[in-house]
């Protein structure tokens, strides 16, 4: 095979691979639900993520970003928050599945891939507080509520009343919230990727094979 043939064979397999995956982030994105007394309610628990975060794994940390990008995308006309808890999903999304995925993809081994998770994790989480500080929820209170970031406050001192400013409110529960999702996410991943990964290869070989015999 040249050394065209194996790039076009390997394109054809990742751009497959981020289509499947993509319409099963889509199908996840659907399935959320709210943490009572944890975190307000507009905050919810889903595992779209994890489509991305195989991707990245799978096929390389772009793809994994591009799952992210193409999930969110679809999903905005059918959203309830005028994009912007897409722009938030994208945003923490890409910086989980970049990092894990730049770090497996030096030494993939099952010690790295747990390494690149956990440290997926944390990136994630700690760039919830900027993302959510600077852009997501400006963004959202200008959209829904009149530019008063007080409204916003007040659903987290419903739940804890010293939670008095933004920033006690992204400390205290969106980065542990974020955190615990990326690692309940990361558990799942390293349960299903070798599976994955070696449906990945088939597809691989079934494409080589269709390629010989045109």
């Amino acid at each position: 095979m040249t050394t065209t043939a194996a790039k076009q064979k390997s394109l054809t397999t990742k751009l497959a691979v981020t289509g499947m995956l993509t319409a099963l982030a889509i199908v996840l994105q659907y399935i959320e639900f709210p943490v009572p007394m944890l975190v307000p309610p507009f905050l919810k628990m889903d595992f779209s993520d994890l489509p991305e975060l195989i991707a990245a794994f799978v096929i390389g940390p772009v793809w994994g970003v591009a799952v992210c990008f193409l999930k969110n995308l679809i999903h905005i006309p059918f959203g309830s928050t005028g994009g912007v808890g897409e722009l938030s999903n994208f945003l923490l999304g890409a910086v989980f599945a970049l990092t894990a995925g730049l770090i497996y993809q030096r030494n993939k081994t099952k010690k790295t891939a747990l390494l690149a998770c956990g440290l997926g994790s944390l990136a994630m989480a700690v760039f919830s507080f900027p993302i959510n500080y600077f852009i997501v929820y400006p963004v959202y209170s200008n959209l829904w509520f009149g530019g008063n970031m007080g409204l916003i406050v007040d659903m987290y001192k419903l739940i804890l009343p010293f939670s008095d400013s933004l920033e006690k409110c992204l400390v205290i529960f969106n980065v542990p919230f974020t955190l615990v999702k990326a690692i309940i996410v990361s558990i799942i991943a390293m349960l299903i990727y070798k599976p994955l990964s070696r449906l990945v290869t088939r597809m691989d070989a079934s494409f080589t094979k269709k390629k010989d015999k045109a």
